[in-house]
């Protein structure tokens, strides 16, 4: 079963190749690159089974054993999270080539597109079965390269100077992960996270303060946290569709991801959790103020996903088994959730010709089913009973609460308060773009709308363009998957919980890299 942990990297490279191969043979290579995701698919649902079912798993590639060769670990929450993201870059893949069947290959030049997209999903994957430091590094720059040529594809004006904002910040992120990497090695000399945990006990408390502080300023811009987060209200929406979409939903999440398994291995006898609390009250204030002030739809959701990754690092400051299972539960609904929402958008703005709430109105008789897309996401993420997004946000509220403390109580009462906020946004933009009728949208007068913030660059109209059946199922079915999280909440949430439980404490991950201990 070890033997299938590197496919999961192995064949999104396998297909880049082979789709470079294809060259301009735009059937070819689409079918080559959604086999290799559904074999991707179900090897990820393979080792969710197995390791939920026996225990976590360990590659050694090479055969070389740790510390000295590449260690691949899965346990549960890299199952999970390998499920998850499959399944969004699946669904993303497909409605990209619904868009490139309607409109060509402008916005997503087939033979750049699907070997780039499979690249940035092979990066995905390795960050997430990553045992050291340095391919955790790898991982990252695999992807961050690819989303390089992602977010400035159409080479349009306003995608070039959000791009060359994009690959400032992230350079910068890169270099300091590196640098951080380099401490650690010369402080510890290992890279390998087991064993790094067991010695990093043995420095000085100072000098561990300055390597956590230093990972978590490199992973904390990754996952937009504030305020770092500056660079991506103005990044993500301007690219195509489904790069929007599989960046909104995964890539903060990677950054996520590395701020929780450093902090539960390396940094597990650290305590910095006030410090992160006071992060995550700023990243649910600051993102959710900013998407009461847009008007743009895409920038909208933009900052309501810098708000809510704020609940994700109050879990994880919280440090206890059930606020790292909430937490885990709450990654995946926000995954799920936030990739439809930007489905739909892309759909709204094929529908109307803009994402503007001041410039589009009466969608609900134009398209009802593109409105149901919208607004079964919306009060998902809004969190209102009993969808994903409300047991997600009562699970955190709920292990908050077994730890009382003024500070808890603060980012449980912001938490409430960015949930309403989030719903009051969506609501506006249901109501305006949706429930107002067209015929009004020129003459309606608002003293709130003309406050609000347009999207920079993106004041014209674009053409309004029926959406292929093939987008549209896409979104639906990912519609029901957000649905699937609230049917199936009791078996998901007790998985979630029981992969905090393997994050409890270093020495399970420590005697899993090294059972005949590590000096």
């Amino acid at each position: 079963m070890n033997a299938l942990i590197p496919l999961v990297v192995m064949l999104p490279l396998l297909g880049a190749a082979a789709a470079l191969i294809a060259g301009k043979r735009q059937r070819l290579q689409v079918i080559v690159t959604v086999i290799a995701l559904v074999a991707v698919l179900a090897v990820s649902v393979v080792l969710l089974v197995e390791v939920d079912a026996v225990g976590p798993l360990i590659m050694e590639v090479g055969g070389w054993p740790a510390p000295f060769g590449i260690v691949l670990v899965v346990d549960r929450l890299s199952a999970l999270m390998l499920v998850v993201s499959a399944v969004v870059l699946l669904a993303v893949l497909l409605f990209s080539v619904g868009q490139g069947m309607a409109d060509g290959d402008s916005e997503t030049p087939v033979s750049i597109y699907h070997p780039t997209y499979m690249v940035l999903a092979a990066g995905v994957f390795n960050a997430f079965i990553a045992g050291d430091l340095f391919n955790l590094y790898v991982g990252f720059e695999i992807l961050l390269v690819a989303s390089y040529v992602l977010i400035t594809m159409g080479g349009t004006g306003p995608r070039i100077r959000a791009g060359v904002t994009y690959i400032v910040v992230s350079l910068i992120s890169s270099m300091l992960f590196l640098a951080s990497i380099a401490m650690i090695y010369g402080a510890l000399g290992t890279v390998n996270m087991a064993q790094i945990s067991v010695r990093m006990t043995e420095i000085d408390p100072s000098v561990q303060l300055i390597l956590h502080v230093m990972l978590l300023i490199a992973f904390g811009i990754k996952a937009a946290v504030f305020p770092l987060s500056f660079w991506l209200p103005d990044s993500y929406p301007t690219a195509p569709a489904p790069v929007t979409a599989v960046f909104a939903g995964l890539l903060t999440k990677v950054g996520v991801y590395a701020i929780m398994r450093t902090e539960t291995v390396l940094f597990a006898e650290s305590d910095v959790n006030d410090a992160l609390m006071v992060v995550a009250f700023l990243t649910m204030i600051v993102g959710i103020l900013g998407a009461v002030a847009q008007a743009d739809i895409k920038r909208l959701l933009s900052f309501t996903l810098i708000s809510h990754i704020g609940y994700m690092i109050f879990g994880i400051a919280m440090g206890t088994v059930a606020g790292l299972g909430a937490t885990i539960y709450y990654i995946v609904h926000h995954i799920t959730v936030q990739t439809t929402l930007f489905l739909a958008a892309g759909l709204v703005e094929r529908q109307a010709g803009s994402t503007s709430i001041n410039r589009i109105g009466g969608l609900l008789k134009a398209s009802p089913v593109i409105a149901v897309l919208f607004f079964v996401p919306a009060l998902n993420l809004g969190g209102i009973p009993p969808f994903s997004g409300f047991i997600g946000k009562l699970g955190l509220f709920t292990a908050g609460a077994q730890q009382p403390s003024w500070l808890v109580y603060a980012l449980i009462g912001a938490g409430a308060l960015t949930s309403l906020l989030t719903l009051y946004a969506l609501a506006r933009v249901w109501n305006m773009a949706f429930w107002r009728p067209a015929d009004e949208v020129e003459k309606y007068e608002s003293p709130l709308l003309e406050e609000l913030t347009e999207a920079p660059g993106e004041n014209t109209d674009r053409e309004m363009k029926n959406s292929p059946r093939l987008m549209i199922g896409v979104t639906a079915a990912m519609v029901v998957v957000s649905v699937a999280l609230t049917v199936f909440a009791g078996p998901l949430y007790a998985l979630s919980s029981r992969a905090g439980e393997n994050l409890n404490g270093p020495e399970n991950y420590v005697r899993l890299v090294f059972p005949e201990g590590v000096e």
